[in-house]
């Protein structure tokens, strides 16, 4: 019966043989997020350089996907959706083992699991992506992502809040000004 610590950060110790250790024990979760089958995957891209056009963001994308999957024809025929306006992504179905190749790959944020969207229409987020080519632009593609990150308040709350450095200064010196009214009274 042996005892080590469980973190080399923490002070406390446990047995090798308990069950914390046993990691093939461990009942495994079909679904952590509902609508996700683990087949289709959200590609978070880092914001491109300057300010290239739709098309030159599209095609950046199918470059990417490319270089874990190949060819750009076979990119093209996995990918089903982008973003290009509020953030930079692409919905794509394939394995699960070629997450990890894209996670590598240069300018790629995450790659999590896309869930299905119903809400009146059925599929997945973003701008759709049909037979290798980006469908017109609709702000209906983002309305959900719009309403989820729409705060009348945070704008309230960002206008009316002054940065900590002014409201120090304005503090400082309504105190001085108020310590010269103590001293002329």
């Amino acid at each position: 019966f042996r005892f080590a610590p469980l973190s080399p950060f923490s002070g406390i110790s446990g047995s090798v043989n308990s069950d914390a250790t046993r990691c093939s024990d461990l009942i495994r979760v079909p679904s952590l997020v509902d609508g996700c089958d683990y087949k289709h995957w959200l590609v978070l891209m880092n914001a491109p350089n300057g300010y290239p056009n739709r098309n030159d963001i599209v095609r950046s994308f199918v470059k990417t996907l490319a270089m874990a999957l190949g060819s750009e024809e076979e990119a093209k025929k996995s990918m089903y959706s982008v973003s290009t306006k509020y953030y930079y992504a692409f919905g794509c179905r394939i394995h699960q083992p070629f997450t990890y190749k894209i996670r590598s790959l240069p300018d790629v944020k995450w790659v999590l699991p896309d869930s299905f969207i119903v809400d009146g229409e059925s599929g997945y987020g973003g701008e759709p992506f049909v037979d290798g080519e980006v469908v017109a632009y609709d702000e209906k593609y983002h309305a959900d992502w719009l309403r989820d990150h729409t705060d009348e308040d945070a704008e309230i709350r960002l206008v009316t809040k002054k940065p900590r450095r002014k409201r120090n200064k304005k503090l400082r010196s309504s105190s001085v000004t108020n310590m010269n009214s103590c001293k002329e009274s």
